[in-house]
C-alpha cells in the first residue's frame, strides 16, 4: 500500500502535466483567434468590444481611405460599413516579441452606404501586446483575387 501511493502521486503529476501542455495555447492561436472575434464584433456591430481592442494609434486602410481608430468605431457603430459577414478561407500569423501579424484570406460581405459587397480581400492585422493583451494596431484589406493564396 505504500508503495502505491507515490507511484499514484507520480501519474497524477504526469497526467496534470500533460494535460497542461495539451492545453497551452500559443501566442500565434490566440492572436488568429481574436482575429476571428473581431470580425463577428464588426458584423454585431459590438463596438463596445472593439474599442478596447483597437490600439489608440492604430490605422485601417480600405479600399476608399485611410483612417484613425475614433473613425472606424464611428463607421461600424453608424453601419456606413456594416461588416456582414467574413468568411475565413485561410488564415497564418507570426509572433515576434510583442508584435504579431495576421493574414486573413477572406470573402467580406458588406453593405456600403446602403449597397451590398461582396469582395476578396487578403486582410494584413499588426497586434502589439500591451500589458497581458493584445491590441490592434493595424487593419489593412488588400483586394486580391480568388486564387490568391497565403504562404505559411
Amino acid at each position: 500500500m505504500l508503495l502505491r501511493l507515490p507511484l499514484l502521486g507520480i501519474a497524477l503529476a504526469l497526467v496534470l502535466a500533460t494535460g497542461a501542455d495539451a492545453q497551452t495555447v500559443t501566442a500565434e492561436q490566440q492572436v488568429m483567434q481574436l482575429s476571428r472575434t473581431k470580425w463577428q464584433w464588426m458584423a454585431d456591430k459590438a463596438v463596445d468590444k472593439l474599442e478596447p481592442l483597437f490600439h489608440e494609434s492604430a490605422r485601417f486602410v480600405h479600399m476608399s481611405g485611410t483612417w484613425k481608430k475614433d473613425r472606424e468605431l464611428e463607421i461600424i457603430k453608424t453601419g456606413s460599413i456594416w461588416y456582414k459577414q467574413a468568411d475565413v478561407h485561410d488564415v497564418a500569423a507570426s509572433v515576434v516579441n510583442d508584435t504579431a501579424v495576421v493574414w486573413s484570406r477572406i470573402t467580406l460581405t458588406a453593405e456600403v452606404r446602403g449597397a451590398d459587397a461582396k469582395n476578396e480581400f487578403t486582410v494584413t492585422e499588426v497586434f502589439q501586446k500591451v500589458g497581458n493583451d493584445w491590441k490592434l494596431l493595424v487593419l489593412t484589406f488588400s483586394s486580391v483575387r480568388p486564387e490568391h493564396q497565403l504562404q505559411k
